[in-house]
């Protein structure tokens, strides 16, 4: 099991980094109030950021940007590209930022994945490999991605 005990919020330096790093990738998207009622709170205003309206119709293109700015070695990136093991919005994120800088992207997806989002991630110009769940999770745990190029950077 993956050690969480390092975990902690991130400061605001690094969440102003972060709102560097992804201009120019992640769109603004707006903030619209909502104006059906809540049932048992009378008077709540509730606001809807529309992060549908990013390229892949998520807001994981954000944390994808932001993974691929961060990646200090850039002739590495460059070389061998990144890899992932996900199946769903955040490989369709980190594919689509990929293509858009000419990074080559591998995504490791488990077996039983959706082939909608399968072909969406392959739409980005991702290299999608399946895997056995069992197999899928312990690159999760590990960060090392065997199927990969090797020296690729692990994102996740």
């Amino acid at each position: 099991m993956a050690q969480t005990s390092n975990l902690k919020a991130p400061t605001l330096v690094e969440i102003e980094n972060a709102a560097e790093n992804i201009k120019g990738k992640a769109i603004r998207t707006p903030l619209v109030k909502f104006n059906g009622g809540v049932a048992g709170s009378p008077g709540a205003e509730i606001y809807l950021k529309l992060e549908n309206l990013q390229p892949i119709g998520s807001f994981k293109v954000r944390p994808a940007a932001n993974a691929i700015s961060c990646i200090k070695d850039k002739s590495r990136l460059a070389e061998l590209g990144v890899s992932t093991a996900s199946a769903g919005n955040f490989a369709q994120g980190l594919a689509w930022c990929c293509k858009e800088m000419s990074v080559k992207c591998t995504v490791v997806t488990p077996d039983h994945a959706p082939e909608i989002k399968l072909a969406a991630i392959r739409n980005w110009g991702a290299d999608v490999i399946k895997v056995p769940y069992a197999e899928w999770w312990e690159i999760i745990e590990t960060h090392h991605c065997p199927q990969a190029p090797e020296g690729a950077v692990f994102i996740h």
